[in-house]
């Protein structure tokens, strides 16, 4: 194979390219970064060495994934949560709760940052606010302004929800003017991604109850994918996130044709 262009300069331009593909695509394969570059298995594999020793990406059996990627069937409980994490979602849950109307029926999903919402609806009025976490509910049981329904099922352990056929049946006899998700990872090309099955089955009904969906996701979520998705970026009327967004993942939604609300963090 003919590699006589990879000087120094252009091994540069390469990894750097190769870097970008990874962030973009959230994996790439070895064979179609050589067929690609037009260089051998063994050019593609230093360059992928060298790029992991930056902290760039991290190679996988074959291929490569974002550096700070966590695995697809990962998913941190709310103890694992990070002050940081919970300033974004404190900023997103704010302007969410600005939509919320009184009179409105609407649905929370489990999750920290719909749970921050619950101290920006106190002075809403007579709303109704179906709940699958039981922490939202206990919250939001000291209003007397809103009816609070819990919707029913298998507890999930660690996330304080519940989930199973019994929820899903639950949801799907209800119709809500406004659903807020949260999602464990959120990407152009896979949509909303979260690593338990049983969740996924409980969130894609509420999208199909609700007459709009609005998607709560902080930056540190979006351009990565999670192991099952729920939703298409094209379900999704409304995505909220934060500032710290990068301009390629803005541009890439807006291009995509998502209505995208950043809120402003320090």
């Amino acid at each position: 194979m003919n590699e006589g262009n990879s000087d120094v300069l252009f091994a540069e331009e390469r990894q750097a390219a190769i870097a970008k593909m990874v962030q973009e695509r959230g994996k790439v394969r070895v064979p179609d970064l050589v067929a690609y570059f037009k260089m051998s298995p063994a050019t593609i594999r230093g360059d992928l060495r060298d790029l992991e020793a930056r902290g760039l990406i991290k190679r996988t059996h074959g291929g490569a994934i974002p550096g700070d990627a966590a695995p697809v069937g990962f998913e941190p409980d709310n103890m694992d949560k990070t002050a940081k994490d919970l300033i974004l979602k404190q900023a997103i849950a704010k302007r969410a709760a600005e939509l919320v109307d009184d009179g409105d029926i609407i649905l929370l999903d489990a999750g920290l940052t719909t749970k921050a919402m619950c101290a920006h609806l106190q002075d809403k009025q007579n709303l109704t606010v179906i709940v699958s976490d039981i922490e939202i509910a206990s919250m939001l049981e000291r209003f007397d302004n809103m009816t609070v329904v819990v919707i029913g099922g298998l507890l999930r352990r660690g996330f304080h929800c519940t989930v199973g056929p019994f929820a899903v049946k639950l949801l799907s006899e209800l119709n809500v003017d406004k659903a807020f998700l949260g999602t464990n990872a959120f990407s152009v090309r896979k949509g909303c991604t979260t690593p338990d099955m049983n969740q996924a089955e409980v969130k894609r009904t509420m999208i199909r109850i609700a007459t709009q969906v609005v998607l709560l996701c902080d930056s540190a979520k979006i351009g990565k994918n999670s192991f099952v998705q729920f939703a298409e970026p094209g379900e999704l009327d409304l995505v909220i996130t934060d500032s710290r967004i990068s301009e390629q993942h803005l541009r890439e939604m807006t291009e995509a044709g998502l209505e995208v609300m950043v809120e402003q963090v320090d």
